[in-house]
């Protein structure tokens, strides 16, 4: 009851209600673009690596997220979220001229662009909620967005193949411009108050490295974020290791699907839970029982037995977003707000691209050692993640100052 009653107070709040509005428009749009985009590639070349391209196009810019960060602290937010919306529907319209081959360095440019813009917008709109929304309902609000971010990878990509399927690329690119302008209009419509923020007194460089200086001197994020990076980066060698699961339960690839379509389910229960559990836990407990609860779940993948991968599967979807919501949460309720931007896309380049690189390095090792051992040793390794987080000296700050009504009282 609690757990509805909170949520319901996010919807209701007008900026906390219409930031999440916004993201689910958008991620729609996000979602089926992510499938299209290697498909269209597929489609027109039938190479799989150039496929494969498109993801690491989008990704990539994230590398500079420190730097990109910057940007969401030099403007004000809101009239940034709204011009990079429209700057985005723009651009996805020019993939309208790509029919061939000869035209796809006009996607990839248009995906690396996509992926800048998405760091900053990520950024903008992480400072923007942390300053408009009430404290008490940011861990509400993040885990209400992570339920979100896995209903449209469920639901997306199926209409995403379809459109494809009747109107090709473009029509994709098309869907994908309209649910940014209608981002754009969702943020017009916030009325937020902001300072217009200080004129830079130092370069870029030196602003960009003030938000490292600050996430790595703070006592609490620093273990908080290292955590999160070293759980995805576990998180993406796992991942690699998927199809040799499923073989070993003796099913198809595509049983794979299934599997993730469970972890999805664990997902979007866990962004339901998460902001009475922040309340009662504070970010870094939070974070260190969904590692443990990820720890067990990755260890018993290598169990050759189908209620046990069903089992792991949610257990996943449930440990795993757990620490991301927890780092996301901290790093909003302990930085200052001049600096919440780059410190936000700091904190994101740190903890998702070891995922990357695990997905890299499961590829190679699960050619050479057997899938059993590694998840084994992967399960260890976030055990002892968990366990250090644990074994920090409890903070104060590390829970959310302001607790609702609900928690005092429960209905």
């Amino acid at each position: 009851m609690t757990t509805r009653w909170t949520a319901v107070r996010v919807l209701r709040d007008r900026t906390a209600g219409r930031c999440l509005t916004a993201v689910v428009v958008s991620g729609f749009g996000t979602s089926a673009l992510w499938l299209a985009s290697g498909v269209w590639v597929k489609d027109l070349t039938g190479s799989d690596g150039l496929a494969a391209l498109c993801m690491l196009a989008m990704w990539a810019p994230t590398l500079a997220g420190p730097l990109l960060g910057t940007l969401a602290d030099r403007h004000r937010r809101r009239p940034l979220l709204v011009a990079l919306s429209l700057f985005m529907a723009v651009l996805l319209l020019t993939l309208c001229a790509v029919d061939g081959p000869g035209e796809l360095w006009l996607l990839y440019a248009v995906l690396f662009v996509y992926g800048a813009a998405g760091t900053v917008h990520d950024a903008a709109e992480s400072a923007l909620v942390a300053g408009a929304v009430d404290r008490s309902l940011l861990g509400d609000f993040n885990g209400l967005r992570m339920t979100a971010d896995e209903g449209m990878k469920l639901l997306a990509p199926l209409a995403g193949a379809g459109l494809y399927t009747a109107y090709g690329g473009p029509g994709v690119a098309v869907l994908d411009a309209a649910s940014f302008l209608a981002a754009a209009l969702v943020y017009l419509s916030l009325r937020v108050r902001e300072e217009r923020p200080a004129q830079a007194r130092e370069g870029g460089r030196s602003a960009t490295a003030e938000g490292v200086r600050h996430l790595w001197a703070d006592a609490g994020l620093r273990p908080l974020v290292l955590a999160g990076g070293v759980t995805m980066l576990c998180a993406g060698v796992s991942g690699a290791l998927t199809y040799a699961v499923v073989e070993d339960l003796g099913h198809s690839p595509a049983y794979a699907g299934v599997l993730y379509a469970v972890q999805g389910a664990g997902s979007v229960t866990v962004g339901l839970l998460s902001g009475p559990a922040l309340r009662r836990l504070g970010a870094r407990r939070f974070a260190a029982y969904g590692i443990s609860l990820l720890a067990v779940a990755v260890a018993l993948r290598a169990v050759p037995y189908d209620p046990a991968a069903w089992a792991c599967a949610a257990a996943i979807g449930v440990g795993l977003p757990a620490a991301l919501i927890a780092v996301l949460t901290g790093v909003q309720q302990r930085t200052p707000g001049p600096l919440l931007g780059r410190v936000t896309a700091t904190a994101g380049t740190l903890v998702h691209t070891p995922n990357v690189i695990g997905l890299a390095a499961g590829a190679v090792l699960v050619e050479l050692l057997g899938h059993r051992a590694q998840l084994v040793a992967l399960g260890v390794v976030l055990g002892v993640t968990a366990a250090v987080l644990l074994g920090q000296s409890p903070a104060s700050a590390d829970r959310t100052a302001a607790r609702s009504a609900s928690d005092a009282s429960p209905a």
